[in-house]
């Protein structure tokens, strides 16, 4: 099988959605209006609501989005064949993504920037609104406590990494300067990221960085952790225009160039897939694909995270209403390629199906390490490229995108506890600073507390991330269906995702439930059961809701 048929499909169905489906959802579905004044100038302060260049501001949503997961999921689904992992990447983006992600922006947008957990409660009700919050702090705290953890092993395993990595802050700095400072236009600011970017990209194999394997008793994994959220939590109390705008955006430019540098790559050398379509000699202990499959592959197909950053900070910073379409729909499209290559490295990047088989040789092989190392083969082959070069190239991308995710989970943390401290009038917590220490203590206890010395607790709760994650994305898809009513629009759009996610999800947290019970795992199985029954209550509460909704609006509108 030819990577190219794929590359050219994938990328050719997603150009089709955001072109024609988005257009659709645009003037139909979410009616846009271009003079609608947004949060961001209604409520402008320079810090978190900010009037932002929709290019600038789709890097920001983007990079935010697009963390490692995007690569890990799909790097790992592989294992039951290319085809399944190929059609739910591409299917997901066109018409589950970007309906929710474009429709989160909007309805955000349309209520004052407020996150969808606090949407939930005007819309639907109090205690929707309590339970939804349960499954929000699990996802961002299962999300901020593995990236830390994630990001503290590739620096460790690529120490040629480390200071591209870091020394993407410092031009981001730089960067956000330029743009709102010097007001320099935007091409050229572009242009200087990416060269020093990419010429840190360069430089670092010839600089490795280590740390000592242990500091005043501290590993140097627990260190690098500690040092990732003392950077975290700065940056997220930071106007976003400083830091958090610039660095995104200019990861997003350093994506798409690795992408086409990839995606060039695969059309000049060609590579086979050597994964079968279908893997029939699955290892031994692989859990079914169905339902598996669809909450193994979650950001590149349908993430409930995308929601929480559309309407935690996205929502904060548009400037028209009509760039959501740009910001929100492409974002998510761009996510879907990142996907898309993650796919095609972890099945085409291998010799043989040998080479392939003695990597996936039990679930959940594969992810981050599948993707540099079978992307740099293809690169090296298409281009020329160093190997050593073109893994730290990869390596960095992974990095940098598992980073700004944190940066902006650690943000979105800090805003559901200020919104907590303002429901229960807690004023203390209402405070950004009081608020961010909370958000990194309650990180710290679960990578430490569950984890031990070494700080990799977070990786404990992990499991339930992409039950818990989907699980999100089908309620804010509930919580849209509900507006959409509400306004008398065609619902069927989100509807049917929604009805598919969330059936999905709950069958396979209960295919959980029962592993879980087999295998005395006692902590994930309460966990399980506490999103599960959040889950079933949360559901009914919007069914309810949505029903009461569309009576409401046939009467007051009788045909």
């Amino acid at each position: 099988m030819s990577s190219i048929v794929l590359l050219l499909l994938g990328l050719g169905g997603m150009a089709l959605g955001f072109f024609i489906y988005s257009r659709f959802l645009a003037l139909v579905i979410y009616k846009l209006e271009e003079k609608f004044v947004t949060p961001a100038h209604e409520f402008e302060d320079g810090v978190d609501f900010v009037p932002t260049n929709k290019f600038v501001l789709w890097g920001h949503h983007f990079t935010s989005v697009a963390g490692a997961a995007p690569i890990v999921g799909p790097a790992i689904a592989v294992i039951w064949g290319w085809l399944p992992a190929f059609l739910w990447v591409t299917l997901g983006t066109i018409f589950f993504a970007g309906v929710h992600d474009f429709g989160a922006i909007w309805a955000s947008v349309r209520n004052r920037a407020k996150s969808v957990g606090t949407l939930t409660g005007e819309v639907v009700g109090k205690r929707a609104r309590a339970l939804f919050s349960i499954v929000i702090f699990l996802v961002l705290l299962m999300v901020n406590a593995v990236f830390g953890v994630v990001i503290a092993r590739l620096l460790i395993n690529n120490p040629s990494a480390v200071v591209p990595v870091w020394g993407a802050i410092a031009v981001a700095l730089v960067i956000g300067q330029l743009i709102y400072r010097a007001k320099m236009s935007l091409p050229l600011v572009s242009l200087i990221g990416l060269v020093a970017l990419y010429a840190l990209i360069f430089i670092g194999p010839s600089v490795p960085v280590t740390l000592p394997e242990s500091t005043a008793g501290v590993s140097s994994n627990a260190l690098w952790i500690l040092i990732l959220f003392a950077y975290a939590a700065i940056a997220s109390l930071l106007p976003v225009w400083v830091l958090l705008q610039p660095r995104d955006y200019i990861n997003g430019l350093q994506l798409f160039v690795g992408l086409i540098a990839l995606y060039g790559a695969v059309l000049i050398a060609n590579p086979m897939v050597v994964a079968p379509m279908f893997n029939t000699d699955l290892p031994a202990g692989t859990p079914s694909m169905i339902p598996l499959l669809f909450v193994t592959i979650a950001c590149g197909a349908i993430s409930g995270f995308h929601g929480l950053v559309a309407s935690g900070t996205t929502s904060k910073q548009l400037n028209k209403e009509t760039d959501a379409r740009f910001v929100g729909y492409f974002g998510s499209t761009g996510e879907g390629a990142l996907a898309l290559a993650a796919i095609i490295a972890a099945t085409a990047g291998f010799a043989t199906l040998a080479d392939w088989q003695a990597v996936y040789h039990s679930f959940g092989q594969g992810g981050v390490l599948a993707f540099v190392n079978g992307g740099a083969n293809i690169l090296s082959a298409g281009t020329g490229l160093d190997v050593a070069v073109a893994a730290t190239m990869l390596t960095v991308m992974a990095a940098l995108f598992a980073g700004t995710t944190m940066d902006t989970g650690l943000r979105l943390q800090r805003y559901i506890f200020q919104e907590w401290g303002e429901i229960y009038n807690i004023k203390w917590m209402a405070k950004p600073l009081p608020a961010t220490l909370l958000s990194v203590v309650a990180c710290l206890a679960l990578a430490f507390g569950a984890g031990g010395a070494d700080g990799a607790g977070g990786l404990l709760i992990w499991p339930l991330f992409g039950t818990t994650n989907q699980l999100l994305a089908g309620l804010t898809l509930l919580v849209i269906a509900v507006m959409l009513v509400r306004r008398g629009r065609p619902t069927a759009v989100v509807i049917i995702p929604l009805t598919f996610l969330l059936v999905m999800t709950l069958f396979a947290l209960l295919t959980q439930l029962q592993g879980f019970y087999q295998n005395g795992e006692w902590f994930l199985l309460t966990l399980d059961l506490v999103v599960l029954v959040a889950a079933i209550l949360v559901t009914l509460e919007c069914i309810s809701a949505f029903k009461r909704v569309k009576r409401e609006y046939q009467a007051e509108n009788p045909t």
